[in-house]
């Protein structure tokens, strides 16, 4: 069975972008400067209010694949390694390259990805016409099509759930987040320009979760 860990990195629209009527709606119950802050980071975490600016794709096995980000610029490189393939251009370009990939593969990984990652990428991808190849979020009590390991962890909900971050430090794997780079640096590094250390960011986490992935089925059967 082919298997492929995909990881979303999404960033949310400037506030003065939506009409008069979407601000009032997005901030009916802030109330005081902290929870006004609080919802303009909500934004990030919504298909309505965000957008994608990478998504990385890492076959656990060999640890190759891709990243494709956003950029003001159209470019192509590879890692170091040479395992790792990037390629940059607008949010349609993302997804398209997302959907000409995923589908050669029989099973998919996420951290959280029915809750989050599935669900974003489909809807940005309806809000733009693009055809989704497949139901990234499907039956959640079969990890055969779509492996979500918050799900698997908690045992789909009956124990704590912790970030990506505690799992691997629990796990003895190293944590995407060692670098000193998290989620609340995107909309800096994306207004600065710094598209290459998103894409980055982006591997960091999938090659994370590739490892948790790998640690977990090791010991744990899941369905083939």
């Amino acid at each position: 069975m082919s298997v492929v860990v995909f990881d979303i990195e999404t960033l949310g629209f400037d506030f003065a972008t939506f009409d008069e009527a979407q601000q009032e709606y997005l901030m009916k119950f802030a109330d005081t400067d902290e929870k006004r802050q609080a919802e303009l980071l909500k934004l990030n975490l919504s298909a309505l209010t965000a957008r994608i600016i990478a998504i990385g794709m890492l076959n656990p096995e060999t640890m190759g694949g891709k990243v494709f980000y956003q950029s003001t610029e159209s470019e192509r490189f590879t890692s170091d390694d040479g395992k790792v393939e990037y390629l940059s251009g607008d949010e349609r370009f993302v997804l398209q390259s997302f959907w000409e990939s995923v589908d050669r593969y029989d099973r998919i990984v996420t951290f959280n990805g029915r809750a989050f990652d599935g669900p974003f990428i489909m809807l940005r991808s309806a809000m733009l016409g693009i055809p989704a190849g497949r139901n990234l979020v499907g039956y959640r009590f079969d990890a055969t099509r779509h492996c979500d390991l918050l799900d698997q962890l908690t045992f789909y909900g009956a124990t704590r759930k912790f970030n990506l971050d505690f799992y691997c430090k629990a796990f003895g794997i190293k944590s995407p987040k060692s670098d000193g780079i998290t989620g609340l640096d995107l909309g800096p590094l994306f207004r600065e320009g710094k598209f290459r250390e998103i894409a980055s960011y982006c591997l960091g986490d999938i090659v994370a979760t590739s490892e948790l992935y790998k640690r977990w089925a090791s010991f744990i059967s899941i369905k083939e």
